[in-house]
């Protein structure tokens, strides 16, 4: 019977879409070797789990997990975002964060709850019910919440359907029950997917926001860390909301010219 690493390896192989032969190119080894690994015939050595745990774009926290299955001792740390070690990351997030000003922007860990906000996307989803700004506040669940900013958005279902994909997508790469609840969650509370014809580009379409400054046209852009060795920083990622077109630009600049007014009022 196949151990909980060769079963785990296993897995990730075909999650990845990879071949044994492809795999031990990338890993360094053999085919036969892999195939030994994968039927429990033969037992990695902690050096190659990584390489092959690396080799497969494995997530930090997946490979702490195939690592104690091996039978070792996790290699990755996951340190409190909050202590003192992360300081410089923090400084360095909140800098990127108010260098994007006056276009919204937000860290979020990987269940897509907040870390760091700049004041531009406190702005952007002021109004929406305070429980939803409760902690852990989900950027998913903001968006696509009736009481959240759903009302507000021009074109919700297929932006909803573009977050639902998303997602989705990030669910088979990094499978968790937290992410498959969030999901099932967020759909009974949109429309239908839309029916698409030969023309259809796919659901990647700006977001559109009514604001008190006219609509909002915006795109998104993800930013993660590369060469991150902690689970906690390689968890993280920015989504910046910069604007699509002129008007947008500039609403967005009244926008935070009107924050600054208030709070030195």
């Amino acid at each position: 019977m196949a151990s909980e690493l060769a079963v785990g390896l296993r897995s990730w192989r075909a999650r990845r879409r990879v071949s044994q032969l492809e795999l031990a190119v990338r890993a360094g080894t053999t085919q036969r070797h892999v195939s030994f690994i994968e039927s429990g015939r033969s037992v990695p050595g902690r050096d190659m789990v990584i390489r092959l745990a690396e080799s497969l774009q494995v997530p930090l926290r997946d490979r702490n997990q195939l690592l104690v299955a091996g039978g070792y001792a996790p290699a990755y740390e996951e340190t409190p975002y909050d202590a003192p070690s992360l300081g410089a990351i923090r400084a360095a997030l909140s800098g990127i964060l108010e260098g994007h000003r006056p276009s919204p922007a937000v860290v979020v860990d990987r269940r897509g709850d907040v870390v760091l906000a700049n004041d531009s996307f406190n702005a952007l989803v002021a109004g929406v019910a305070p429980y939803l700004l409760d902690a852990p506040v989900s950027v998913p669940r903001l968006f696509l919440h009736p009481d959240g900013l759903a009302g507000r958005i021009v074109n919700f279902r297929e932006w909803a359907w573009h977050v639902i994909d998303g997602l989705t997508r990030e669910a088979a790469l990094v499978p968790n029950l937290e992410s498959d609840e969030l999901i099932a969650e967020l759909v009974k509370l949109i429309p239908p997917r839309p029916e698409t014809g030969p023309d259809h580009l796919g659901f990647a379409v700006p977001l559109r926001v009514r604001s008190a400054n006219g609509e909002l046209r915006l795109i998104t852009t993800l930013t993660r860390f590369g060469t991150a060795i902690d689970v906690t920083v390689s968890e993280l990622r920015m989504e910046a909301f910069l604007p699509a077109d002129e008007p947008t630009a500039r609403a967005l600049r009244e926008l935070d010219h009107t924050m600054l007014q208030r709070v030195e009022v």
